[in-house]
């Protein structure tokens, strides 16, 4: 099925995507950076457009005739990409919608912050999917049910065309795990360390953790044990001088980017990209709902 990714940052969502069979046709993205990381990884071009000029948008779009459309636009309200988006960033949800609803495609996936499906930006843009009659699944997935060994919420919304609200919820609930996937599930022993430092929001929560549960979600930022952390209550064990930092590559490796990944840009730009990400193997999970969809409808 040919399909077109926006928003696509560094690839997440098109390489599960792709992994599960999809024809990724072209991307679009405005952050120089992740344009120039996404063409390291991926045959199909990737363009810079403004996808808050909807008009222009989806002429560029539509010479490509995707069948679907996958994406995640920041969401105004509570939107966590940094650098990714520098403008425009409360009309993006809307401008994903008005695309969608221009150019018509068979289906359509928009992902988020789990927080997305409350904020005044989806409630618009769901009125104009709904408006452009497309049937909506609704759900918030733990990426450590859906295949990535990571503690990471993300609202997921798929559309097809003619269909009724909620039509593929039961793929997606009936194929999640029953227990989180931790690091150890998913790496076995060969990390070589058992503890490691994540810095925490604020010092109120948690920042050492166990390869025996689940990662916390990969943020944009990665830094090093501070000198006045002061430990908490619930961390998995005492912060000593030797206490592991994840490396650059070890967190594009628990949101399930392959080692042969290749990350172009200044650590700062990486981190943030690897941050801002969708887990590859979670793109991956929905996508093959998606494909179960379709062919149970007839257009696989």
């Amino acid at each position: 099925m040919r399909t077109v990714d926006l928003f696509a940052g560094c690839g997440g969502l098109s390489l599960g995507f792709e992994k599960q069979g999809f024809e990724i046709v072209a991307a679009f993205e405005l952050w120089d950076a992740a344009i120039k990381c996404y063409k390291a990884n991926f045959n199909h071009p990737v363009l810079k457009v403004d996808l808050a000029d909807t008009q222009n948008a989806v002429e560029i779009i539509k010479k490509y005739k995707p069948a679907m459309i996958i994406g995640g636009p920041p969401c105004q309200d509570f939107s966590h990409a940094g650098k990714r988006i520098e403008a425009n960033r409360a009309v993006l949800t809307d401008s994903y919608a008005e695309i969608i609803s221009a150019i018509r495609p068979i289906c359509f996936v928009m992902e988020n912050v789990d927080r997305a499906q409350k904020s005044n930006a989806y409630a618009s843009a769901r009125r104009i999917l709904k408006d452009a009659g497309y049937g909506l699944t609704e759900i918030v997935l733990d990426a450590s049910k859906c295949g990535a060994p990571q503690k990471r919420r993300r609202f997921i919304c798929f559309g097809m065309l003619g269909k009724e609200d909620g039509f593929a919820l039961d793929v997606f609930v009936k194929r999640q795990s029953k227990n989180s996937m931790t690091l150890r599930d998913y790496f076995g022993d060969s990390l070589g360390f058992e503890f490691y430092y994540r810095h925490p929001r604020n010092y109120n929560r948690r920042a050492v953790f166990s390869i025996d549960e689940p990662a916390p979600t990969v943020r944009g930022v990665n830094r090093p044990v501070p000198k006045g952390y002061p430990g908490h209550p619930n961390d998995a064990c005492p912060v000593h001088s030797e206490l592991h930092v994840l490396s650059t590559e070890e967190r594009a490796l628990i949101q399930t980017f392959p080692k042969s990944f290749k990350w172009i840009g200044n650590k700062t730009d990486v981190e943030q990209m690897i941050g801002n990400a969708v887990p590859v193997n979670l793109a991956r999970y929905v996508a093959e709902t998606v494909q179960l969809t379709l062919e149970e409808c007839g257009n696989g």
